[in-house]
């Protein structure tokens, strides 16, 4: 239950905000998005069977960047496919793997996020991962699915810095539970909405009469646009936004959107699930600039969705949630991913990069005082 909780009162219970700041999620401030209610880990990884690695990169004055891996089941994906689909927000990137998943409607390797210049380092590892694999030894098609967003502001993207090693790395540390945020991974050089960007993710878990099913988000965000958090123009009163006068502002950059759920979707279904995620982007200011490459891709955990590479079965029979009860998981991803944002952008720390070129993390007292102002502790 929301309550009302005073600028002042913030200060004394977090202390830090006056000087360092520390970082905290958005629910440790006392905001709360949307109406539905966040699953035990308010992370993916409240979807059952998914779990989530990070291999952060910071070296010397202009290393700044990594990789996050998103796993749907930690079995032998190749072999046991999860239903999968994607949308296109804007299409200003190098999203790989995502025309088969269009085509065939699964997802059969993990999912990679890193930088623009590693993209291709990351779905090599993903390959090699795969074919690795016990039971694997006579594939020869594998279509990896890899993401990413342009870090090189901060990020000396040129020197392509990530490695397989570190791909692997990261999906050998993949875990289920909480979730590192910020500047972490795949997040570690990005910037979103003028500030610090990162890894942010939230979840939403329906009630049992609309289905007892999970969503789960998890956003590598590095955008632009005008900062708003629950309906507040924070970006504006920061004085911090696209088009500000004497601003420097980075309104181009691009936002991976990673949904995963336990519902009995169908590939048609979850890329209306996708579709939806893109609302909570214009819920955050953004309004998908010219070079915002903003991508969304869904998948489906649920076992008895299954695809088998090997089935000998002409005919599937798997269960699908029917058009008339999605709706309920379509408010879910819109919350769940708007949360995310905000999780990525509370979380993530200042940052001081290539060319000795800095970013500013959110102002977490500046923007507390401005959310009271408009009324939203109550």
């Amino acid at each position: 239950m929301k309550r009302y909780i005073g600028i002042w009162s913030l200060l004394l219970l977090f202390p830090f905000m006056a000087g360092a700041q520390e970082r905290g999620r958005i629910r440790d401030f006392g905001i709360e998005p949307g109406i539905l209610s966040p699953g035990k880990w308010n992370a993916i990884t409240d979807v059952e069977r998914v779990s989530v690695g990070h291999r952060t990169l910071i070296t010397g004055d202009s290393v700044r960047t990594g990789v996050t891996v998103i796993r749907p089941h930690s079995g032998n994906l190749f072999m046991e496919k999860v239903p999968a689909a994607v949308s296109v927000g804007n299409g200003f990137g190098k999203a790989l793997g995502f025309t088969q998943v269009r085509e065939l409607g699964n997802l059969e390797t993990p999912i990679a996020l890193t930088n623009t210049l590693s993209v291709f380092t990351a779905a090599d590892a993903l390959v090699d991962y795969i074919l690795s694999l016990p039971g694997n030894e006579t594939v020869r098609s594998v279509n990896p699915v890899a993401g990413e967003t342009n870090d090189g502001w901060l990020n000396d993207i040129r020197g392509r810095h990530v490695t397989k090693e570190h791909v692997l790395e990261a999906l050998a540390n993949a875990t289920e539970g909480p979730v590192e945020e910020g500047n972490v991974g795949a997040g570690t050089g990005t910037m979103c909405l003028g500030f610090k960007g990162g890894i942010g993710t939230s979840s939403r878990k329906l009630s049992k009469a609309q289905g007892d099913y999970t969503v789960g988000v998890l956003v590598q965000t590095n955008f632009g646009g005008i900062l708003t958090i629950q309906g507040v123009p924070v970006g504006e009163e920061l004085k911090n936004y696209y088009t500000a006068q004497n601003s420097t502002y980075q309104v181009d950059g691009s936002c991976m959107i990673v949904i995963a759920t336990d519902a009995p979707l169908s590939s048609r279904n979850l890329e209306r699930l996708a579709k939806r995620s893109f609302l909570a982007l214009g819920r955050v200011g953004s309004f998908m600039s010219n070079g915002s490459g903003d991508y969304a891709i869904a998948f489906s955990t649920n076992p008895e969705c299954r695809i088998r590479y090997d089935s000998d079965q002409p005919l599937e029979n798997s269960p699908e949630l029917g058009n008339d009860f999605m709706s309920p998981l379509f408010l879910a991803v819109v919350e769940a991913t708007e949360e995310a944002i905000y999780n990525s952008l509370f979380m993530a720390e200042d940052m001081n990069g290539k060319g000795g070129r800095a970013v500013e993390a959110l102002p977490l007292a500046e923007t507390l005082e401005i959310m009271e102002q408009h009324g939203v502790f109550k």
